[in-house]
């Protein structure tokens, strides 16, 4: 079901407001996910770990390890070496706190409403007491992060599981890039038959692949590494695709280029054009780093990040587009640059 709130109640408040329909089934517990998170989402872990650690009322954060420098950008967490218990907890510190962070993936019982309800009332009787405020304020908005983790930590209800798999925000638009590239060698473990192979009369594989089985791709072709291609797309001859999600209905003409793009669906390149954007991954010498969320511009000007193609965009033959963002149904006639095609 989806169930949308009446306004902006925050990341406790929406839950709290839908709490009837939450627990209408019964459960002894529910996990809470961010929508702009990628993970391998170790939800069965989770659960295990939980039954290992505190009472049946206690609630789980999935955490994972920063650098000590992005670390300052999400949720920190002081946790209990040998208990795992959290101590304490500050979203976004102004100064270094904990290497470990919140992952925005949660493990809660209906016993989290109580603690909700709390910080509900306690906002009820101060906007009470603060009649000279300018209305703004509902007593409804509440923060898990803020309202909630914070009064919960050092009371031995809240615990953190720290996982070692793989977790990204999914900030802008290059991060789309980098998650999918983490899914696919997540696939090349669990699950390698979703995964293109090198076969004779096919194209040409390099690293992580997925192609649609509807997908036609002439055998001169280069995919790879990490390249999805979506349903119903024709990619010609010599066309080298890396780094790129192709989504469905996309026409690839002969030796075109694509890097570091994403290919809206029903979108068409022309012969021997190049599609090409900067990619934004996290330093590769730094096992701990995060993709950096980028604002859109950067001192006035568009901040260099992948390409992107809405659907039904027609690129025509032999032009280069670079670092650019092209709104649905354009049909372009030149080369762009660094550019929002509007």
């Amino acid at each position: 079901r989806y169930l949308q709130e009446y306004a902006a109640l925050g990341t406790g408040g929406g839950i709290y407001h839908f709490r009837d329909q939450i627990l209408s089934g019964g459960a002894e517990a529910f996990f809470v996910l961010n929508a702009d998170v990628c993970s391998e989402f170790p939800l069965q872990e989770m659960l295990e770990f939980r039954q290992r650690h505190g009472d049946a009322h206690s609630f789980v954060i999935l955490g994972t390890t920063a650098n000590r420098t992005q670390a300052l950008n999400y949720g920190c967490i002081v946790a209990n070496a040998d208990t795992q218990e959290v101590q304490h907890y500050v979203e976004k510190p102004s100064t270094f706190v904990s290497e470990i962070i919140n992952c925005g993936i949660y493990l809660f019982t209906p016993a989290i409403f109580q603690h909700i309800g709390e910080v509900f009332q306690r906002n009820q009787r101060e906007l009470v007491l603060e009649e000279s405020s300018n209305g703004w304020q509902r007593a409804e908005v509440i923060r898990l992060e803020q309202d909630v983790f914070t009064a919960l930590a050092g009371s031995g209800k809240l615990y953190v599981y720290k996982t070692d798999g793989f977790w990204s925000q999914i900030k802008s638009a290059g991060s789309a890039i980098y998650a999918s590239r983490l899914y696919l060698n997540q696939y090349s473990k669990s699950h390698p038959e979703r995964l293109a192979q090198n076969k004779p009369g096919g194209p040409v594989i390099r690293g992580n692949v997925y192609i649609h089985p509807t997908a036609s791709i002439d055998s001169t072709a280069v995919l790879g590494p990490n390249v999805s291609i979506g349903e119903g797309v024709t990619v010609g001859a010599g066309v080298r695709v890396r780094e790129s999600i192709v989504l469905h209905g996309a026409s690839l003409h002969d030796h075109t280029c694509v890097l570091n793009t994403i290919v809206g669906w029903d979108s068409t390149i022309g012969r021997w054009a190049r599609v090409e954007g900067t990619p934004s991954d996290p330093n590769p010498n730094d096992p701990y780093a995060k993709i950096d969320s980028e604002t859109l511009f950067r001192d006035g000007r568009l901040t260099p990040s992948i390409t992107i193609l809405g659907c039904s965009v027609t690129i025509p033959a032999e032009v280069v587009i670079l670092n650019s963002i092209v709104l649905p149904h354009k049909e372009l006639s030149r080369s762009y640059k660094n550019q929002i095609i509007l």
